[in-house]
């Protein structure tokens, strides 16, 4: 296997025995576990190539479906619990203003040794962004790099995650940590319907493993911003845009205004976003349009910038209705509540130091993020929370999406050896977080 020069030292270290940065020898039993995982790299390519030649955008349901069989399939070897789990749907409203039921591909929870005295919960979304009729559809190696639609995110962490748990099963210390398993078809479009399921199961573990994409050059997020995407469909009244002018009520043009409105929530305070991504309405132009929908997405870091934003969103509502023979009707909902890194997430960031320098990689790095995942959902229970333990990649969500391909085996190694040491107790389990609303 080819080993780029940045990991060569690790893989030196792994040479003799995998001995720590201050020297300490791992256990016997973690050695030959963290070998085999090394021998495992093909395999581990060859699984993530073929997946992400099945496309899994979040509308296709036939392709999740695809997808589900075959994670499945790959889950039976860890002689865990599987079950399917059908996901409610999600209720919104389309362009036209018109109700819009949304429905999302099954959901696979696998469960093991539940009466361990250690409970985990790992945790990984099997959907893309690219859906059927994108252009971006083909895997392609490029020396040490990957490129395809989820290789990163995140069917890339999806391999990595079932390749530790297969590992941490071989070890000596199988059975000491009970794991929660939830592969989830519905995150790339807000997790609406899975969010109750993540709830239930990481509410009852001791901690949080989730494998989005790592940055290229190994740095894992730290907070994130709380996010919520939503619509007001403005109603006012149709008329001939001659004969009639003075007798409508311009849907678009007040939309226009309540856009505007909203947009100057930005600014206010420091970190909170308020993006008016769309206004839609209208048809020809002879006619006065009826109806107009505005969406836009939020991002904030606190209790008190959410409700900056309600009382702006309110306000802006209550102007329309004021109007003669005009409505506006609010739909959507904080979905992602803020990440906070309270003292059990700050305890599992220095485990996955420590075994990371064990590993002989170099020092993880943290960087904070507006970005959101389901990590967010996790640590706002107060479930200590690690959220990109995944394949070091970039460029997700285009048609550049890449992963270093010698992350596969790293990867699967850091987040084994995190599960062997709180296992076999050289680690402690971190304390509870205080839940964030």
């Amino acid at each position: 296997m080819h080993i780029s020069p940045r990991y060569h030292a690790a893989a030196l270290v792994g040479a003799v025995g995998y001995h720590g940065a201050m020297g300490d020898p791992m256990e016997t039993g973690e050695a030959e576990v963290l070998d085999w995982l090394d021998g495992r790299q093909g395999a581990m390519l060859d699984r993530l190539t073929a997946w992400a030649s099945v496309n899994s955008g979040s509308a296709n349901l036939s392709g999740v479906a695809a997808m589900v069989d075959r994670v499945e399939e790959a889950a039976g070897a860890l002689g865990a619990t599987v079950r399917r789990v059908d996901l409610p749907e999600y209720h919104t409203v389309d362009d036209a203003g018109r109700p819009v039921h949304t429905r999302f591909g099954q959901a696979l929870h696998l469960q093991k040794h539940p009466e361990a005295p250690v409970r985990a919960f790992l945790c990984i979304h099997l959907d893309t962004v690219f859906g059927e009729d994108h252009p971006f559809q083909s895997v392609r190696r490029d020396g040490d790099t990957l490129h395809g639609p989820g290789v990163a995110d995140a069917k890339g962490g999806l391999v990595v995650m079932l390749e530790a748990l297969a590992a941490l099963e071989r070890s000596a210390w199988a059975g000491r940590v009970g794991w929660e398993v939830l592969v989830n078809p519905d995150e790339e479009v807000g997790s609406h319907g899975s969010d109750p399921l993540i709830a239930e199961l990481a509410g009852r573990c001791d901690l949080a493993m989730l494998y989005e994409p790592a940055l290229p050059d190994g740095t894992l997020v730290g907070a994130r911003k709380g996010s919520g995407n939503f619509a007001v469909v403005v109603r006012g009244k149709a008329a001939h845009a001659g004969r009639d002018f003075e007798l409508g009520r311009n849907a678009v043009v007040v939309a226009a205004r309540l856009a505007d409105r909203l947009d100057a929530v930005n600014g206010t305070s420091d970190g909170l976003t308020l993006n008016v991504g769309k206004i839609a309405g209208g048809g020809p132009v002879n006619i006065v349009p009826d109806t107009a929908v505005v969406r836009y997405n939020v991002r904030y870091v606190s209790p008190e910038q959410r409700a900056i934003v309600e009382r702006a969103v309110a306000g802006a509502v209550a102007v329309v209705q004021a109007e003669d023979g005009l409505s506006a009707e609010p739909y959507g909902s904080f979905t992602a509540p803020p990440k906070q890194v309270g003292p059990g997430s700050a305890a599992m960031q220095g485990l996955v130091g420590r075994c990371a320098a064990s590993l002989g990689l170099p020092a993880v790095g943290w960087r904070d993020t507006g970005g959101v995942c389901d990590g967010n959902r996790t640590a706002a229970l107060g479930v200590p929370t690690i959220d990109t333990l995944g394949v070091r990649g970039g460029a997700i969500h285009s048609d550049r999406e890449f992963m270093a391909i010698d992350s596969l085996a790293e990867r699967a190694k850091l987040s084994a050896l995190m599960l062997m040491r709180l296992a076999s107790g050289a680690e402690p389990v971190p304390p509870r977080d205080a839940p964030v609303a």
